[in-house]
């Protein structure tokens, strides 16, 4: 939880607000998600230098090599305490993890129809463990900053950090509101997956405008149902077993959301439907998965009877 390479890097930048987000006092005040337990665990990683890494589909820190046999099969425990790894894959010092999402699959989905991230600053709402902020460092960027709130996942990025200091790359607790406004500095800004968990997705739209410069692009990824402009889906009380999905828009719906917030230059670049090939119960995630979720007489359709999970990325310009 080494923050100080990104105090150095933020200082005398528009980021610098940033700053008390750094501070061991905020860090203190997180007591939800059983901070401490996650710390404790994290201060006793093994010290190990990886003799490779590998930012492609399997995010991949070291060989089996690269320490005694006794500590490599010692971390391996200490992996599974992180348990449940949601995205990924990822293969550390010879032990693969086998994510419940097997995220390099939507990463190459989109990677070729965004603009470059070539020596650009990318802000990733929403990040979980940080496995698309590797894959945004594969593809050139200079800087990468996630944010999220899930305290269990945002250790599992530690420990992975923890190997591996020196990259560009960092993963706050924080959530979108809580950044400074304005922050329009990044020039890439990533919500994959997000948007639906929010009670007003016109705010959320607007936070991530807050974070973009002028020019820059923001990628948006919603799970969406069929219908016309205005349609939006509301679930009851849960949509596939989650009771955090609020608002599910047509296609046409998301896009006069993101028109009315003032988005330019908004197309849609990828069309999806969620399968038991992306997204399952792994013994790395062990819990209930998509196919729980699903209608097990019409995987068209989920548990409670809705639309089965489509999802679509879109990309626009902040003016």
């Amino acid at each position: 939880m080494n923050l100080s390479p990104l105090q150095k890097l933020i200082k005398s930048s528009p980021l610098e607000r940033l700053a008390p987000f750094l501070e061991e006092d905020y860090l203190q005040q997180i007591t939800h998600g059983d901070f401490p337990k996650w710390r404790q665990r994290l201060s006793e990683l093994p010290q190990i230098k990886p003799s490779a890494v590998s930012l492609g589909d399997t995010i991949s820190i070291g060989t089996s090599e690269d320490s005694d046999p006794a500590i490599i099969e010692s971390l391996q425990g200490q992996l599974r305490e992180f348990i449940p790894w949601r995205k990924g894959p990822f293969n550390l010092f010879g032990t693969h993890i086998d994510t419940e999402w097997q995220s390099q699959i939507k990463w190459n989905r989109l990677r070729r129809e965004i603009s470059s991230l070539k020596d650009r600053k990318v802000l990733d709402v929403g990040c979980g463990n940080g496995y698309s902020g590797f894959r945004m460092l594969e593809s050139g960027a200079e800087l990468v900053l996630g944010i999220d709130p899930h305290i269990a996942y945002v250790a599992q990025f530690w420990l992975l950090k923890h190997f591996i200091p020196e990259l560009p790359i960092f993963v706050l607790p924080l959530t979108l509101e809580q950044m400074p406004s304005p922050m329009r500095h990044f020039d890439t800004v990533f919500s994959m997956g997000v948007i639906y968990h929010r009670r007003s997705p016109i705010d959320h739209l607007l936070q991530l405008k807050n974070c973009c410069r002028p020019g820059g692009e923001v990628i948006l990824e919603s799970i969406y149902v069929d219908g016309e402009e205005g349609y939006c889906l509301t679930p009851i009380k849960k949509y596939a077993r989650m009771s955090n999905v609020w608002f599910l828009p047509s296609i046409k719906t998301l896009m006069q959301w993101m028109r009315r917030c003032g988005f330019i230059d908004i197309r849609v670049i990828d069309e999806s439907v969620t399968t038991a090939e992306e997204q399952r119960k792994t013994e790395w995630m062990p819990f209930d998965s998509l196919e729980s979720a699903l209608n097990p007489e019409d995987p068209k359709l989920t548990i409670e009877g809705l639309p089965a999970p489509k999802r679509i990325v879109v990309s626009a310009t902040c003016p």
